[in-house]
């Protein structure tokens, strides 16, 4: 069997997000989920479709950036379709400026997006409360929206959010203007946008309303203009109340900074329910010794790169048409962590410098590459705090957060029993670890 370079290229794109209802992006995807301690889209699925069925749900769901967070999602959405659910699900980075968000972005982004996917199922509604505010809002600014009185709710609000995206003043000023009515926005979307769209929806047979909030994972960790918050804290602890009141069932990401901070038990009673927690897919266990089953979905997940379609059956007697040995492969995986998208990162690397079959000596020189990169940006004092997870396992101190989460230096696993966190394997191969 001959592998498709050009193809097997594309599939190792680090950047791309499976789609699980697509067939062709199908064949790529491996389920982790017996290795990861815990099926966490199952469960977010269940509390939807078995605990309060008509009655509306908030739930939060996080984990590191790139560990897969995006695709469990889409698979979620898949599901609950499946299940005759109407899912919006929706990417907020692409409206929103991930490093000054406020609680009504968050709201108009949503009811922009509800209210375009109910469009196109021919589902239009014109909530009278939105006419009002854009006219208010153009004349607030005194800056022309040219929104007319037939235009679809999600055309309005999207004129707004053009308008102000790229004015940080604009943005200012709409925010000074929108923060009262906060509760009157949110008044509104639920009554006059959520609560028709579900009957509308029941009346095509649909079981439910869902909206999945993506990438709110990727806020900032900076401080509020008034300097009392950071980002994370203010929307989902100090604002959380007014995202949880969304009349439908609500998924958000959010930053995992939250889940290492001192405000976790606030958020915790804000929402009634723990965050959910996507960890890393564990290369092994806690002792050090080898877990052979992550190892084994790493590896299926690279073949079924070069070879979708192909069971792992199959597949892992072509390993060597890929790299020049099965040792190879394993070393690869095993330096990943375990962390999808660094997996990627490191095989597509690899492709950008030699064709398979892979040697050994290429993955080497990949992994020192990164390895190198890494390290510059660690000071000896963190070193010292590396040397320390590695040795004991655990990750304690609100000071450190910063430390494990935006420089993925120390990854986060489960079991059945426990968390535990080691560091990133590349780190292990830099001298400073050992000195």
């Amino acid at each position: 069997m001959k592998i498709d370079l050009v193809r097997f290229f594309q599939a190792c794109n680090p950047s791309k997000t499976l789609v699980v209802s697509k067939p062709e992006d199908r064949q790529y995807y491996i389920d982790f989920s017996k290795v990861r301690g815990a099926k966490i889209i199952e469960e977010l699925g269940r509390t939807i479709t078995r605990l309060s069925p008509e009655e509306p749900t908030c739930q939060l769901f996080t984990g590191h950036i790139g560990c897969g967070k995006s695709t469990e999602l889409l698979r979620l959405k898949a599901e609950l379709e499946q299940q005759g659910f109407h899912v919006v699900y929706f990417e907020s980075s692409q409206s929103l400026d991930m490093a000054d968000i406020d609680v009504t972005d968050i709201l108009l982004a949503i009811a922009r997006e509800v209210s375009q996917s109910l469009e196109a199922i021919k589902i239009n509604l014109k909530p009278g409360y939105f006419k009002n505010l854009f006219h208010e809002i153009s004349e607030f600014l005194q800056t022309p929206l040219d929104i007319g009185v037939e235009a679809e709710l999600s055309v309005g609000i999207a004129k707004i959010t053009a308008k102000t995206k790229d004015s940080p003043k604009l943005r200012g000023q709409l925010r000074q203007y929108l923060e009262p009515l906060t509760n009157g926005i949110l008044e509104s979307i639920n009554k006059e946008l959520l609560k028709p769209a579900k009957e509308k929806l029941k009346q095509q047979g649909k079981q439910g309303l869902v909206v999945i909030v993506d990438n709110l994972d990727r806020v900032d960790n900076s401080l509020k203009p008034s300097g009392y918050y950071y980002q994370p804290e203010y929307l989902f602890v100090e604002r959380g109340e007014q995202l949880k009141q969304l009349n439908c069932h609500v998924v958000y990401t959010i930053p995992l900074v939250l889940i290492f901070s001192n405000a976790l038990g606030r958020l915790r009673n804000r929402f009634g329910a723990n965050p959910k927690i996507l960890p890393m897919v564990p290369v092994q266990l806690q002792d050090g010794s080898q877990f052979s089953q992550g190892m084994t979905l790493l590896q299926q997940m690279v073949m079924a790169r070069a070879f979708p379609g192909v069971s792992w059956e199959q597949s892992q007697h072509l390993i060597t048409k890929v790299f020049d040995s099965s040792d190879t492969l394993e070393r690869l995986c095993r330096v990943s962590g375990g962390h999808l998208r660094n997996l990627l990162m490191l095989l597509l690397d690899c492709l950008q410098q030699a064709d398979p079959p892979i040697s050994r000596d290429c993955v080497d020189r990949v992994i020192r590459q990164h390895c190198n990169v890494l390290a510059l940006a660690i000071t000896a004092d963190e070193w010292e705090v590396l040397r320390e997870v590695a040795q004991e396992k655990s990750f304690r101190g609100h000071e450190r957060y910063e430390l494990l989460l935006h420089s993925m230096f120390v990854f986060e696993y489960w079991d059945e029993n426990n968390c535990w966190f080691d560091i990133n394997p590349i780190l292990a191969e830099a001298k400073e670890f050992g000195l």
